[in-house]
């Protein structure tokens, strides 16, 4: 029995008891309770990634002033650079590796919705299969048919999340431009800026809208996870870094040179 039949079949076990709520669409409601459920597991490694951000962040004006001012110079930058972070304990690296052990398990839970060996992809939600795709959706009943409008409250909801994480974004580049600095300064081995990373910052808030291609490619089952995880990131994200822009980040920045003199 692969991981994915026992995951499925746990999953179905759980549907079965909330099936006098939500009846047929119980699958459905237990495919978004166990997302928000992992996703709940994962928050603190979600909070370590995020202070490993706000600790780049506010090492940014420090990081810029000692690539103007030894920008003929590789070998000494990277030297007063290793002692920046030396001073304060941290690494230009922080908070990656809580990012990464999240991943396994983003590529278990998504191959989970999207395997026919979970067994889950053979339920509805409101009548729309959750094995189904949209074109499929398209052809029975149109974009206004009862398994279109599945995927129009999905879209909506997709589209909403992604204005959102676009104008977080855009907020985020325009207030603390200082730490792009430090991210072309951290990927580029020379210690000047990383080649493209000025159009990287463009297209990146763009991904978002991604998710919209996703759901009209991907199964329901797999639609309904991604439009689930991707909400939650958006939140969790908005209530890490709440302070994170503005005049806060501002007074980090300020305080990094302070604590690297100390």
């Amino acid at each position: 029995m692969s991981v994915f039949s026992t995951l499925g079949s746990a999953l179905s076990q759980a549907a079965d008891l909330i099936e006098p709520l939500f009846g047929a669409s119980a699958t459905a409601a237990a495919i978004i309770l166990c997302t928000l459920g992992v996703r709940a597991a994962l928050h603190p490694l979600a909070r370590a990634a995020a202070r490993g951000e706000k600790t780049r962040s506010a090492h940014a004006p420090r990081l810029a002033e000692l690539r103007r001012r030894y920008a003929k110079d590789p070998r000494r930058l990277r030297e007063e650079t290793a002692a920046l972070y030396a001073g304060t304990g941290s690494s230009p690296l922080a908070g990656c590796l809580p990012a990464l052990l999240q991943l396994p398990v983003f590529f278990v839970m998504y191959h989970l919705f999207t395997s026919d060996g979970s067994g889950l992809l053979g339920h509805t939600l409101l009548g729309a299969p959750l094995g189904g795709h949209w074109a499929q959706a398209l052809a029975d009943g149109g974009v206004f048919g009862p398994h279109g409008l599945v995927y129009l409250a999905l879209f909506a909801s997709a589209a909403a999340v992604a204005t959102w994480n676009y104008r977080r974004a855009r907020t985020a580049v325009t207030r603390n431009p200082a730490a792009l600095a430090a991210l072309g300064q951290t990927g580029a081995a020379d210690g000047g800026t990383a080649p493209g990373l000025a159009g990287m910052t463009k297209v990146l808030p763009l991904l978002s809208f991604g998710t919209l291609v996703s759901i009209a490619v991907l199964p329901l089952a797999a639609a309904l996870y991604l439009v689930t995880t991707t909400a939650w990131t958006a939140c969790e994200r908005a209530l890490l870094h709440r302070d994170g822009s503005g005049e806060g980040a501002r007074e980090e920045g300020a305080a990094a040179p302070a604590r690297t003199a100390g």
